[in-house]
C-alpha cells in the first residue's frame, strides 16, 4: 500500500484498493488453499509491515471462509484483533488496544502451541503478552 491508513490522522485507502486481494478467496475452497491464498498471505506480510489497517482487510475474508468454530477460523479471528490493537496502539488509545489484546488471548487459549494454518500460535502467544506489557506501560503513564 502506499501508506498505512489511520482513521483520524489520514487519508482512507481508495473504495476497492483491496479487493484483488480479497477476491483471491472463494466459497469452498480448501483449508490449505485458503493457507496459500493471497489474501492470508498478504495479510500476514501486512501485519508484520505495519499495515494493521490493511491487514485486517484483506484477512477477513479468509476469516468468513473457514468453519465455525474451527481453531483455524480462532487463530485467523487472533490475527484480525492483533492488527486491530496494533492500530489502536498507533492511535494513542491503549485501552482499547488491551480489551483487543485480551480477545486474542481468549481465542488463542483453546488452540495450545500447535502450528495452525502455518502460523505458529505460541509465537503469536508470545507476541500479544508483549504488546499488553507495552500497552499497560503506556497507559499507567497516562
Amino acid at each position: 500500500p502506499s501508506h498505512a491508513y489511520v482513521p483520524g490522522r489520514n487519508a482512507r485507502h481508495p473504495e476497492g484498493a483491496f479487493d484483488a486481494i480479497r477476491e483471491t478467496v472463494a466459497e469452498g475452497m480448501s483449508l490449505q488453499e485458503l493457507a496459500e491464498s493471497a489474501a492470508f498471505r498478504t495479510g500476514l506480510l501486512y501485519l508484520q509491515e505495519g499495515f494493521f489497517w490493511e491487514a485486517h482487510e484483506v484477512l477477513e475474508p479468509v476469516w468468513m471462509a473457514l468453519p465455525e468454530g474451527s481453531a483455524d477460523r480462532r487463530v485467523v479471528q487472533a490475527l484480525i484483533q492483533m492488527a486491530n490493537a496494533f492500530l489502536k496502539r498507533r492511535m494513542e488509545r491503549p485501552k482499547a488496544a488491551l480489551r483487543l489484546c485480551a480477545m486474542v488471548r481468549d481465542l488463542l487459549a483453546p488452540c495450545g502451541e500447535a502450528e495452525v494454518m502455518g502460523v505458529d500460535v505460541a509465537m503469536l502467544s508470545r507476541r500479544v503478552a508483549w504488546l499488553e506489557a507495552e500497552l499497560q506501560r503506556e497507559y499507567d503513564a497516562i
